[in-house]
């Protein structure tokens, strides 16, 4: 359909009311926007019984080609005076193979060769070739940010920063897909021209994996001396290593092989007692420890805090509820800037160090992001177009996955499953090509000290049977109750701090819990020693000889069972009572979890949370282990025990583990993938499929969101989620703004001056307004942004003259008949022609599918052509809210 012009509309507005609909629904059909909706804004696509093309409203834009070939004035204006009968255009159908040509294909879509059947169109751009400047460069970069897809033609007439997004604001998704799309078909003809052209696009082509390949290596990199880091400094608290102080204890003791649990014979290694001439042991050196326990862990929590107080307010938090938000196409300026990923690293080992109850996991996903956005900068086929960089975005947060815990598979999934929104075939590659490369990196760096990737290698010679089911479903149910708790204590706790004075001190926050955390953890054990360390032990099986785990601690004795000896174990005292310090450990951990998410230090949840798992699922398993041993002769153990005591302790620490972590997250599919790569129990599957699945019931049972979209609601973010349902019954007109007796705020085609659209602006605070041909007759031209406008005016003020307050501002592309005064402003080239629309009778169950599906920014609401308002996200989620009983008001951003 090209080139139609709006002329003649005031006079014919009755009779082309007909004639404006099917043109809307032709350039809505042929840009990709169906109601049907699919994949993107660029290409054409439609219902595809292939009518239209002999349609004659098709036939009248053909013969409107060839008449404006010689480059009339009108040339991108419908004439709407009716040529044929009404009925002729609602009777056509649509065609998926229909071309359109506006005045934005006049210099890209020709280009790109689409044009082929249409031999006048072809010879007409030969033949005017010299006035026709592609809007994007040989690599398809938008030469000084324009967009082709709005209808610029003339490069000398671009305006800087067009297309671009403010702060806080959502991403157009189809627009962003469309450039891309546009710039491609522009690459792939070029190729054709110069073996130059031809490395270019090869170039283009693989810049996507160069970009992932680099972003897997550094994050492989960044995480490799996170984790070093950290693992010195949570070390300095318990003492030195003289010979070499950068050495941890692990490495100061190989040579002995010492355990966490055993001080030992190991002599390289200093306590701080021992620093000062005392023993290792005794009152004395029990004390002086302490207070260096509790003074390095202050030191390091206060630098942390004001490191992120100071430089990088974004890097508080795990960072995830932020990334599934910017994911979904929002924009949060400096959240993923070089100063988060420098502030976010470091304090990341400090808060870690200081031995506060979070983990070094979740934020490494920040990190990675961080990274993925730096890098996407140095391709501008991602740097400068948001819809793209997503996708390396989305490519990062699998490798920070995979380099949190060694699980690149795990990663790859949880960012399908949990973070990210758009994600095609190609991204899903890409995802595990980065985490692949990432989790080598970080292998080759092996920062773990072991001969395995993974943080808890646990190898289990022993099967499951049958019965074990039962408890590990009682696991499952337990995590989703533990983790629903969690979640609605530490939302509470989190809304007190952000609406009370405790906000107002957040370095004085992270000191008083820091303390509070040093004083009540150091006597006991269990809380004292690393999170980590602490979980290897709760997942690891006891070996016979095993004499530095407490827990281990069993008589063995041989007992007869019909004709054969069997070994079994009865628990020693070690065991009683390592059980009751971690039960104690459990409730200090659940609690100071509790308060220390959503301070203002980098904090991560999945450390913590397999944590209280595993401690739950190890109390468990001794418990079904010694019931197995008082009963053996219970029937559903009869021929399973017949040769060994099948009970493993640590498999229910595994599950455990997993089915906590799933409750507060409530992950399933990527979350049992990633603890069988974390601990390398394959043959437990199905064990953790068991709890995971009862976790998650249990959990949407008693509370409906996870941790991360509970804090992305708290923070009022426009997010939708796209696995939940709208089951409510009502339409399009009950949301849009303004309501049906209110004024709606519109720009008039080619009656309003700039005086009149700059008091608009001024007056009302929207972040676009759609285009009515007038205001006695508002049928929709199309739809301008507020920024745009801004941009375009002030460019326009400034580098052309005789444009004045008093001048007429044209969205067509024809001089007014009478123009006695000031020069007009033509401002046709940032209005967007195929806006989105639905009618005012739409469900609104498919206006939030399009929402969701579509990436939309918002849609405009017409009846029979006429526009009544729009429907913004932000109308969404509030309407959403709304018939969900909760308040529409805690949605904060557009």
């Amino acid at each position: 359909m090209e080139k139609f012009p709006l002329k003649g509309s005031r006079e014919a507005a009755a009779e082309g009311n007909n004639y404006i609909t099917a043109y809307q629904t032709v350039m809505k059909k042929s840009n990709g926007h169906t109601n049907g909706g699919g994949g993107g804004g660029g290409g054409a696509s439609g219902d595809g019984d292939g009518n239209f093309r002999d349609h004659p409203l098709a036939q009248h834009s053909k013969l409107t080609t060839s008449l404006t070939a010689a480059g009339t004035d009108e040339e991108d204006m419908i004439d709407i005076t009716p040529r044929s009968s009404p009925g002729d255009v609602i009777g056509g159908g649509s065609s998926s193979g229909y071309h359109r040509e506006t005045a934005t294909e006049s210099d890209t879509e020709r280009d790109f060769g689409q044009s082929g059947n249409h031999h006048n169109q072809r010879t007409m751009h030969q033949h005017h070739h010299h006035q026709h400047v592609p809007t994007h460069s040989a690599f398809g970069e938008t030469m000084d940010g324009a967009l082709s897809f709005y209808g610029s033609s003339d490069v000398q007439d671009d305006i800087p920063g067009i297309g671009q997004y403010e702060d806080f604001h959502t991403i157009d998704w189809q627009r962003d897909i469309a450039r891309d799309r546009m710039r491609h078909r522009y690459i792939v003809k070029k190729r054709q021209d110069s073996l130059w052209d031809l490395i270019k696009g090869s170039i283009d082509a693989g810049s996507g994996w160069l970009c992932v390949l680099l972003v897997g290596i550094a994050a492989g990199c960044v995480a490799g001396m996170v984790d070093i880091g950290a693992s010195w400094m949570s070390d300095l608290k318990h003492g030195i290593c003289p010979p070499a102080f950068w050495f941890n204890r692990e490495q100061c003791c190989y040579p002995a092989k010492q355990s966490v649990f055993e001080e030992g014979n190991c002599s390289t290694w200093k306590t701080w007692p021992e620093i000062f001439g005392l023993d290792r042991t005794g009152t004395g050196p029990y004390i002086v420890a302490y207070i260096w326990y509790v003074l390095w862990a202050l030191l390091f929590a206060a630098l942390s805090a004001s490191l992120v107080r100071m430089f990088a307010p974004y890097a508080c938090g795990s960072g995830i509820p932020e990334i599934k938000t910017i994911l979904s196409g929002f924009i949060i300026r400096g959240y993923l800037g070089k100063w988060t990923l420098l502030i976010k690293s470091v304090g990341l080992m400090l808060s870690v160090s200081a031995g506060l109850t979070l983990g070094k996991e979740g934020p490494m996903v920040h990190i990675a992001s961080c990274i993925g956005n730096i890098l996407s900068h140095l391709f501008p086929k991602y740097g400068r177009n948001e819809a793209k960089k997503r996708e390396i975005l989305s490519a990062a947060s699998a490798a920070g996955v995979s380099v949190a815990f060694g699980a690149p598979i795990g990663g790859v999934l949880f960012s399908l499953e949990e973070v990210s929104y758009y994600f095609p075939l190609k991204t899903l590659w890409r995802s595990f090509f980065c985490a692949l490369i990432a989790a080598f990196v970080l292998r080759s760096l092996t920062p773990f000290g072991n001969e395995h990737s993974v943080l808890f290698f646990v190898e289990y010679n022993k099967p499951w049977i049958f019965f074990e089911l039962i408890p590990f479903v009682f696991l499952g149910i337990m995590g989703g109750a533990i983790g629903t708790f969690f979640i609605k204590a530490n939302l509470f706790w989190c809304r007190y701090r952000k609406f009370s004075k405790l906000g107002q001190y957040p370095v004085m926050e992270v000191l008083f819990v820091t303390l509070v955390t040093g004083i009540i953890c150091y006597p006991n054990p269990f809380t004292r020693m690393n999170m980590n360390e602490l979980i290897f032990l709760l997942v690891s099986k006891c070996s016979p000889g095993d004499v530095t785990n407490p827990l281990c601690e069993y008589k063995r004795m041989n007992i007869t069972m019909g004709n054969s000896i069997i070994e079994v174990t009865q628990p020693g005292p070690g065991v009683y009572s390592s059980i009751w310090l971690l039960m104690l450990t459990f409730i200090l951990k659940l609690a100071l979890t509790i308060f220390t998410f959503g301070m203002k230090v980098p904090a991560g949840l999945f450390i913590p949370s397999l944590l209280l798992g595993a401690i739950m699922g190890r109390i468990v398993g001794i418990g079904v282990e010694q019931f197995a041993y008082s009963y053996p002769n219970i029937w559903f153990f009869t021929g399973e025990c017949a040769d060994s005591n099948l009970i493993t302790p640590g498999l229910y620490a595994v599950v455990g583990a997993a089915a906590v972590l799933g409750g507060v997250t409530r992950m399933t599919v990527s979350l049992v993938v990633i603890m069988f790569e974390l601990t390398g129990g394959v043959r437990y599957i199905v064990p953790l499929m068991a709890a995971a699945m009862a976790s998650k019931w249990v959990g949407d049972a008693l509370g409906r969101q996870g941790i991360y979209d509970a804090h992305i609601a708290l923070n009022g973010y426009p997010f939708l989620d796209s696995k939940e349902e709208f089951a409510h019954t009502t339409l399009a007109a009950d949301v849009m703004q303004p309501k049906r007796n209110e004024t709606l705020n519109v720009i008039t085609q080619d009656s309003m001056t700039v005086d009149d659209v700059e008091n608009l602006l001024k007056e009302t605070e929207h972040n676009g307004y759609p285009v009515v041909v007038s205001r006695e007759n508002q049928y929709l031209v199309g739809f301008v942004l507020r920024r745009d406008l801004n941009l375009a005016i002030g460019n326009a003020k400034r580098l052309i003259e005789g444009i004045s307050s008093s001048s007429i501002v044209l969205f067509t592309s024809t001089q007014p008949t009478q123009n006695l005064g000031p020069q007009p402003l033509k401002l046709k080239k940032i209005l967007d022609m195929a806006p989105i629309t639905v009618t005012d009778q739409t469900p609104m169950e498919t206006v939030v599918d399009m929402f969701r599906k579509l990436g939309l920014r918002q849609t405009l609401v017409t009846h029979n052509g006429r526009l009544l308002g729009v429907i913004t996200k932000k109308d969404v989620l509030r309407h959403v809210k709304q018939m969900d009983n909760e308040d529409p008001n805690t949605v904060l951003f557009n």
